[in-house]
C-alpha cells in the first residue's frame, strides 16, 4: 500500500501539489482539508475541516492512519500547524512557526538579508504615517509601499508617483485595509528589471532549486490595474540567462538557508525567492515560506521524478530525487471573477473544460451547485498546458480558454507575452 497524505489548503496551488503527488508511486491516498470540490475529479478525498483547525486536522490526520502531512498555504505555517503536527507526533512538510516569519514579516526577512549581505532593494520600516511619509518625499517615486505582514499578495503598491504612496500609506494606516498585517510598513527602493520566481526544496543547508518561472501580478493586459494574488504564470522565462539563475542560487539562496541554520531558525520545506533581475545582477523582492500561486501550476507539472517519494526523503533525513523537465514549456492561465480583486463578483457558472494529457485544470474558489461548480472567489481556477515551446503552450491554452463561455469570469490575454516578444 502506498502512503496516505494530508494537504492543508484549498487552492489551485494545493489541487496542484495534490494531483502531482497522486501521479508517483509513493502516495496513493491523498486527503485534502479543506480542499475544493474542483479536486474531486483527479481522486483527490475532501476534508471538511478549516486550515487553521490545528487539533481537529491533528485528529483527523491520526484517525485516518494519514503518513504525513504537507502544508500548503502561508497562514497555517504562520500559525505553527508544522510544530503542532510533530509535536503530534505527525511528519509535516513546511516550515515550522520560527522559520515562516521570512514570509511573515517582510522586516524579518529585511534584517536578515541586512545581516548577510543578500542582494535586496534599500529600504526602511515605519509604524505611523507621519515618518512614512516624510521618507516618501525625501526619496520621491517611483517607490514601492509594503504592508508588513501577510496580506494575500494585495499588500503591496509600486508607486509610479508620490501621491500613489501618500494613498498606499493611508491605506494602511488610515483605513486599516490589511487590518494587523498594517501596523508597520516597509518602503523599498523601486528596482527595474524583468522579475522572476525561483522556488527551492529546502532541508537546513541543502537545497534543490526547481525551474525557475514568472508570475503576472497586474490583474489587466499589459500589467495594468490592480495587484493580485498573480493571473497566470510560465515556464522556462528564456529572458533570463542561466548565469543570472546561477547567481541567484550563490548569492541570495545559499547564504539565506544557510543564515537561517546558524541563527537558531532553520527552514525546512519549500522556500520561494522572488526575485528581479537588475542590471546589477538579482535581487530579492520578497520571500515567501512555501509554494507560489500560480508558479506552482506551471512548474510541479515539469516534475518527472516522484513527489511524494522526495519529500518523504527530506522528511526522512535521506538523499532526495528531484528531475525536471528542461525541454519542454508550460504556461497557465487563471480565470478570475469579475472585480477580482477590489470587489469580487461571486457566483458565475464555472464552464466545463476539454483537456488533454498535455493540459489540466488546477481549481481554487469554486463551490458545487447541483452539478456543477460556480465561483466562490476571486482567482477561480487556472488552465495548464505544456508544449515543445513558450509560444505553443501559449497557443495552446487560448485555443481552450477562448473557446468557452465565460460570463462573470475575466482573464489576461497576455501571459507570456513578455518571453515571446
Amino acid at each position: 500500500m502506498g502512503q496516505k497524505v494530508l494537504v492543508i489548503g484549498s487552492g489551485a496551488r494545493e489541487h496542484t501539489i495534490s494531483h502531482t503527488l497522486l501521479k508517483g508511486d509513493t502516495v496513493s491516498e491523498v486527503h485534502c482539508a479543506p480542499g475544493n470540490p474542483g479536486m474531486e475529479s483527479d481522486g483527490i478525498k475532501l476534508v471538511q475541516i478549516d486550515e487553521s483547525n490545528h487539533a481537529e486536522l491533528i485528529e483527523y490526520a491520526k484517525q485516518n492512519g494519514i503518513d504525513w502531512a504537507f502544508v500548503g498555504p502561508e497562514v497555517p505555517l504562520i500559525e505553527g500547524l508544522v510544530d503542532d503536527f510533530e509535536a503530534a507526533g505527525i511528519k509535516a512538510f513546511g516550515p515550522n512557526k520560527v522559520a515562516a516569519q521570512i514570509e511573515g514579516s517582510k522586516t524579518f526577512a529585511k534584517e536578515l538579508m541586512e545581516r548577510h549581505n543578500v542582494p535586496t532593494a534599500a529600504y526602511a520600516t515605519f509604524d505611523n504615517l507621519a515618518d512614512a511619509r516624510a521618507y516618501v518625499e525625501a526619496k520621491g517615486a517611483p517607490i514601492v509601499v509594503k504592508a508588513d505582514g501577510l496580506a494575500a499578495g494585495k499588500g503591496v503598491t509600486v508607486a509610479m508617483t508620490e501621491d500613489d504612496a501618500y494613498k498606499a500609506l493611508e491605506d494602511i494606516f488610515v483605513d486599516h485595509r490589511f487590518g494587523a498585517a498594517g501596523a508597520s510598513v516597509v518602503i523599498e527602493e523601486f528596482l527595474e528589471g524583468q522579475e522572476f520566481s525561483l522556488m527551492s526544496f529546502v532541508r537546513g543547508k541543502e537545497f534543490w532549486a526547481m525551474p525557475i518561472s514568472q508570475d503576472h501580478k497586474r490583474a489587466y493586459d499589459n500589467d495594468e490595474g490592480p495587484n493580485t494574488g498573480g493571473m497566470g504564470a510560465y515556464s522556462p522565462v528564456p529572458q533570463i540567462a542561466q548565469s543570472v539563475i546561477d547567481q541567484a542560487i550563490e548569492t541570495i539562496v545559499k547564504p539565506v538557508t544557510a543564515a537561517m541554520v546558524d541563527e537558531g531558525t532553520p527552514f525546512n520545506g519549500i522556500l520561494y525567492a522572488g526575485l528581479i533581475a537588475t542590471a546589477d545582477g538579482p535581487k530579492v523582492i520578497e520571500f515567501n515560506a512555501r509554494f507560489g500561486d500560480p508558479e506552482t501550476e506551471v512548474v510541479l507539472p515539469k516534475l518527472t521524478s516522484d513527489l511524494g517519494a522526495g519529500i518523504w526523503a527530506l522528511l526522512n533525513d535521506e538523499t532526495p530525487v528531484f528531475t525536471w523537465d528542461d525541454q519542454r514549456a508550460t504556461l497557465g492561465v487563471v480565470l478570475a471573477s469579475d472585480g477580482y480583486p477590489v470587489n469580487v463578483i461571486k457566483g458565475a457558472h464555472v464552464p466545463s473544460i476539454p483537456v488533454d494529457s498535455d493540459s489540466h485544470v488546477y481549481y481554487a474558489g469554486v463551490q458545487r451547485d447541483g452539478d456543477h461548480l460556480v465561483a466562490n472567489s476571486g482567482r477561480v481556477l487556472l488552465v495548464e498546458t505544456t508544449a515543445d515551446t513558450l509560444q505553443a503552450a501559449q497557443d495552446k491554452v487560448y485555443a481552450i480558454i477562448d473557446s468557452l463561455e465565460t460570463p462573470g469570469l475575466f482573464y489576461r490575454h497576455d501571459i507570456g507575452a513578455k518571453a515571446l516578444k
